[in-house]
Parts: C-alpha cells; sequence; structure tokens
C-alpha cells in the first residue's frame, strides 16, 4: 500500500473548499463539491476502471471489474464529498506531523488551538506516526475527505494487482451528507449491489451498526409587527415567542448537553427572523425510532402553550423525516458485518462494534434497502479545528477496504 500517495490524494482533496450551505437549495449546494468531484472522476479514469460517470446532480460512480473465477456478489463502498457547514473548511492549511514524539500539539495558525492528550487520548496510541491536523484557523476536512482518498487508493491498489480476487465493486462519491441530502437524488438501483459500506465514521476499527433515528421539526411564529412607539396592546413579538418555546424545552434531559450512549435529544439549532415571523429549528433524535413520535407531541403541546401565553401568536410546526436508525435494516444481512470483521482481524486488528450519536447517508441507504455500515477512517474531532488524522491508520483503513472486498470472495467461494 502506497502511503505517501495516499497523502498527496487526501492533501489534494482538503485543499478544495466543499463546504456545504444549508441555505441553498441547488444540489451539491456548493462549487467545490462538484470541483473536487471532477479532480476523482480523472483520477479514477485514469486508473483504468469501468463505468465512470459524474452524473446530472454531481453523484460520481465507477466500477472496479471483477477478478475471481466464479461469480460473486457485487459490494460497494461510497463516501461523501461536503464539509461541515459548522466550521470554514477555505483555505485549509494542514500540518504535517512526522514521527510523533506524543504530548499536546500546539497549531500554528491559532496558538490557543491545542490538540491536548487529556481530551485525545487516542493520541496515546499514534505515538511514531505520521499525523496530520489543520491550523487551527479550519477544519481538516477528514470527513469524509479520508474516506474518499482511502477508497481511491484502494481501487488504485487492486486495479494495480489483478491477482488479488474480488468481485465487481460499485464506488460513489455524494453531496450534501453534511446536510442531509446526501441520498436525496441517488438512485439505489445504480448500486446493484448485495451490501455498501460507507467509509465514514471517525476514529479506528470500528463499524458503526446502529445510527440515531432522526427527524427535524421546523417551527414557524407569526407575530404582528409595528412600530414600537405604538405597539402596546397590537404588537406580537415573533422573536420573543420563538425565545420563550426554546425556553420551555428540556434543559436537565433530553438535551444534548446532558446525555450520551442511547439517549435521545431535542436540539434547538437555529432560530431566525424578525417580529413579524421567525422560525426555530429542533434537531429530534433517538435510537428508538418511535420516541421521535413523542418529542413531536411534546413540540406540539409546547407550542400551543406559546400560542396561550401570547395571545393572537400562530405557531407552525411542521415535523420532516430525515432518516432512521441503520440498525433496523442491518439486521437482514448480518454478514455484513461479520465479514468486516473478519477482514480487520485478517490485519491483525481488534474491530468493534460502535453506535453513533448521529447519522450516515448509510442510514437512508439502509432504509432504501441496501444494508450499508459504516466503517472508519482514522481521523479524530470531526466538524472542529482541532480536527487530526493519522495517515498510518488511514494507510489500515485502505488495507481494510482491500481485504473486505477478498473476504467477501472468499465467503463464495472464489479465488484468482
Amino acid at each position: 500500500m502506497d502511503s505517501q500517495r495516499l497523502l498527496r490524494r487526501f492533501l489534494d482533496y482538503v485543499a478544495i473548499d466543499t463546504q456545504a450551505d444549508e441555505s441553498v437549495d441547488s444540489y451539491p449546494s456548493s462549487d467545490g463539491q462538484m470541483t473536487l468531484g471532477r479532480l476523482v472522476e480523472k483520477e479514477l479514469r485514469e486508473l483504468g476502471v469501468e463505468d465512470v460517470e459524474l452524473d446530472a446532480h454531481g453523484i460520481l460512480w465507477a466500477t472496479i471489474p471483477s477478478t475471481a473465477d466464479r461469480p460473486v456478489p457485487t459490494i460497494a463502498f461510497c463516501a461523501h464529498r461536503d464539509t461541515s457547514p459548522e466550521t470554514s473548511g477555505a483555505g485549509v492549511k494542514p500540518q504535517i506531523i512526522e514521527d510523533y514524539e506524543g504530548g499536546d500539539i500546539e497549531l500554528p495558525g491559532d496558538k490557543s488551538q491545542v490538540i491536548r492528550v487529556d481530551e485525545n487520548p487516542q493520541l496515546s496510541d499514534v505515538i511514531g506516526h505520521t499525523l496530520i491536523t489543520t491550523d487551527g484557523t479550519t477544519l481538516l476536512g477528514a470527513d469524509d475527505k479520508a474516506g474518499m482518498a482511502e477508497i481511491v487508493e484502494a481501487t488504485a491498489h487492486l486495479m494495480q494487482n489483478p491477482e488479488i480476487p474480488h468481485g465487481e465493486i460499485r464506488l460513489c462519491f455524494t453531496c450534501d451528507e453534511e446536510i442531509g441530502r446526501g441520498v436525496d437524488h441517488l438512485n439505489i438501483d445504480r448500486f446493484g449491489a448485495k451490501v455498501c459500506y460507507t467509509v465514514d465514521g471517525n476514529g479506528v476499527d470500528t463499524i458503526n451498526t446502529e445510527t440515531f433515528s432522526a427527524d427535524m421539526a421546523l417551527m414557524t411564529v407569526r407575530g404582528v409587527n409595528i412600530h414600537p412607539s405604538i405597539a402596546k396592546g397590537r404588537m406580537i413579538n415573533a422573536t420573543r415567542v420563538a425565545s420563550r418555546l426554546v425556553s420551555l424545552l428540556p434543559v436537565d434531559h433530553l438535551s444534548p448537553e446532558t446525555t450520551d450512549g442511547r439517549d435521545g435529544f431535542m436540539h434547538p439549532y437555529e432560530i431566525a427572523g424578525g417580529v413579524a415571523e421567525a422560525q426555530v429549528r429542533i434537531l429530534l433524535r433517538d435510537f428508538e425510532t418511535e420516541n421521535l413520535e413523542s418529542m413531536a407531541a411534546q413540540i406540539r403541546r409546547l407550542a400551543a402553550r406559546c400560542e396561550q401565553e401570547f395571545a393572537g401568536a400562530k405557531i407552525e410546526v411542521d415535523i420532516r423525516r430525515q432518516y432512521r436508525n441503520l440498525g433496523d435494516g442491518l439486521q437482514k444481512l448480518p454478514e455484513a458485518i461479520e465479514l468486516a470483521e473478519l477482514a480487520l482481524k485478517r490485519l491483525g486488528r481488534a474491530p468493534h462494534r460502535m453506535i453513533v450519536r448521529g447519522g450516515t447517508d448509510g442510514s437512508r441507504i439502509t432504509e432504501l434497502g441496501l444494508p450499508t455500515p459504516n466503517l472508519s477512517y482514522g481521523g479524530f474531532n470531526p466538524h472542529s479545528p482541532l480536527e487530526w488524522a493519522s495517515l498510518d491508520l488511514m494507510t489500515h483503513c485502505t488495507q481494510w477496504i482491500v481485504t473486505l472486498a477478498q473476504v467477501w470472495a472468499e465467503s463464495a467461494g472464489a479465488t484468482r
């Protein structure tokens, strides 16, 4: 496995600003995602893979042809090209630390940003590794450009080593996963696969087998605007009503700040508007899908209470379905997880099944009928200027992809 070539790919990818933008309706939501798509499209064509296409929606497809001596189930790998809207992805200046000696890592672009060992215990396990960090002013983009680079590098390795037995492998690179639109324009039939793996999990040696089920509550508050000098008895301030509504949400429970593990939450993340109209967006998350209904009912009750407290205010509650727990669909294909674990063990690693307190493209792909566990990519602290990755772990993740393809072929009795 060529780790230096993997590093070059990764650095090329993070140099392109692909930050998703929830405020626009286009797909992809930012031009950089198409720029990156065209770069990877060119790389795949140069590698000689088949069916390379950047489709009308900007989703990139390709196929690695089978090298097996008999029919083998088609498998797929998927990663997303966008980065989080929460932190800038423009002008990323990676810091390369070779042969990491341990200790806190000060980021040169903003000395107040420090990757501390006591907050990142994983650093104790990567002494001697080559680390990639930001300069502290942007995120790094390992989520999910590390996953992208690993899939492309695994593709290069397989194309250059045709003696490795594997079945047909479908590749897919989506857009706007970070704003929940990654699968909106995905034709699930194009995979033609038995299983898909997203390479979009932070950490190492982990297989995400469950995600949250997720809805979003959009609450539109309508008030009455009038000049404040004559507002007595006439103004209904939508901003004030929206603020009151948020203040009624639980704080000591059912909030991200007070929950972990399998606990769900209601997370108000945006208030916007003015006196005449304001909007509140609230994320609803739980591993048990039925609990979303009780959360939605609670929000409707709070809206009705606010309408009573602020006579004349009107509050519209729109509950929007987002994605469902990955684990529900994975029960139909347990070997998807078992073979991923076997591939890791072949590499001398110890696999860990983990839940993820969030969602992936795989959540929705699974819901559409294609079981899609999520694999780790060797990075940490996503969405943050403190994001970092280990090149050694990224190389291992690339080997995991290659070995997983072999294991699926062997499970069908195939050889070269």
